[in-house]
């Protein structure tokens, strides 16, 4: 932890230290810095402040501290935060006369006084966009590609043998894939744009090639005791190099504000998306999903545990109409010996449709059940490099035994990631 990351815990310590310091030199009451003296009421905004600073609500945070010195000049934290941000956004003047009134009023201890010295060296220079860049190139194999079923047609207890096509058995192959992401601040307020690409190229079954690029915006704002993320998000998707699937995506999250053991929170969503297929007809579609997520987060471990509900919508005649279903996941991601870092996770997602999936011929409910087991294991070779080895196991049961497929993938990839 340092001055530079966290200003507003260790420049409240200090400054509350200077002042409690000063004031028994002289005799005097120490005047109140934080806690000492500040009403409960005062103390949660600037509190709140902090937390819009972590969340990198730069003018949120500003206009809170702004607040707080309006109720309690003498509370040298905010003074500090607020000349902090001032220069961290750019504004060099107001940055300066924070800077002195804080020199002034407060006799800053050196470790304050080096800090406030190292940002009038940066010359506070106007607010610069913060941004990440990661890429990733792997090798893999799969062993059903195609999702291909082992059942035959007399599996359905038809009175005729549908026989099935060796295209619809599984099929096996290698693969290269790439992925980018991209990551750029567009506001001092926490707005962040945001780019992905994905693209999986097989060796022979060039068919099911893929290719994916999804674009959005995020941005927070608190609502009440709640710091709400707000995105959207458009992406395209190809199969065997033409155009398949058009995706659009709004959503609403936001981690709530209860007294949970250390280090867990629990975080809620709300998504609405639309599906349009460029290659298939009726099969069109808009869904929502409704999720809950435990998250905890220490120094050498990460879990997570979720769970939502799914609605589909087709928005027209649809095999099986519309469907609804749920969707269980959990995750551990754990340091391990030698730098390697472990991670475990499990999804499940279940279906259930609402009508017969083809009267006359499969005159059956469709339910569906996939789980996915992924294990990996990252070997970091640098600060920006490392090595990936990742294991998916899929098995998707359900009651038309056609539509049951499993598989079985395998890849190691290189992965940079800028710092």
């Amino acid at each position: 932890m340092t001055a530079r990351l966290f200003p507003g815990m260790l420049g409240s310590l200090l400054l509350a230290f200077a002042c409690g310091a000063a004031a028994q030199a002289t005799g005097q009451e120490a005047p109140p810095a934080d806690d000492a003296g500040v009403s409960p009421a005062t103390q949660d905004m600037y509190r709140s402040a902090l937390q819009s600073i972590s969340d990198g609500r730069k003018d949120d945070a500003a206009q809170m501290l702004e607040q707080v010195i309006l109720n309690e000049a003498r509370h040298a934290g905010a003074w500090l935060d607020l000349a902090l941000i001032r220069c961290a956004l750019g504004q060099r003047e107001e940055a300066e006369r924070l800077f002195r009134h804080i020199e002034v009023n407060f006799d800053p201890p050196p470790g304050i006084v080096e800090l406030i010295a190292e940002s009038r060296a940066g010359g506070c220079r106007e607010w610069r966009p913060l941004g990440q860049a990661s890429a990733s190139l792997g090798r893999g194999t799969a062993q059903n590609v195609n999702q291909g079923t082992k059942a035959n047609g007399t599996d359905l207890g038809l009175p005729v043998d549908l026989p099935v096509a060796d295209e619809f058995r599984p099929a096996h192959d290698q693969f290269n894939t790439l992925t980018v992401d991209l990551m750029r601040e567009l506001s001092g307020n926490g707005t962040v744009g945001f780019a992905q690409f994905q693209g999986r190229r097989y060796d022979k079954l060039r068919d099911y090639d893929t290719a994916s690029l999804f674009v959005g915006v995020e941005t927070p704002w608190r609502w009440g005791d709640h710091v709400v993320r707000g995105s959207a998000l458009l992406g395209a998707v190809t199969l065997g190099g033409k155009l398949y699937q058009e995706q659009a995506q709004a959503q609403l999250r936001s981690v709530l504000p209860w007294s949970l053991p250390y280090g867990t929170k629990l975080q809620v969503a709300g998504t609405v998306s639309h599906v349009r297929y460029l290659t298939l007809q009726n099969f069109d579609a808009n869904s929502a999903e409704l999720r809950a997520q435990l998250l905890y987060r220490s120094n050498s471990l990460y879990a997570s545990a979720g769970g939502s509900y799914l609605y589909d919508k087709a928005e027209a005649s649809r095999p099986g109409g519309d469907r609804d279903g749920w969707q269980f996941s959990a995750l551990v991601r754990r340091q391990l010996p030698f730098r390697t870092i472990g991670e475990l996770g499990f999804n499940r997602q279940t279906w259930r449709n609402r009508e017969q999936y083809s009267p006359g011929l499969i005159d059956i409910v469709r339910r569906q059940g996939t789980n996915v087991w992924r294990g990996m294991l990252n070997y970091p070779v640098n600060a920006n490099h490392s090595i990936v080895l990742e294991g998916r196991i899929i098995r998707n049961n359900e009651n038309i035994s056609l539509f049951q497929y499993n598989d079985r993938q395998l890849q190691v990839s290189w992965q940079w990631q800028s710092q």
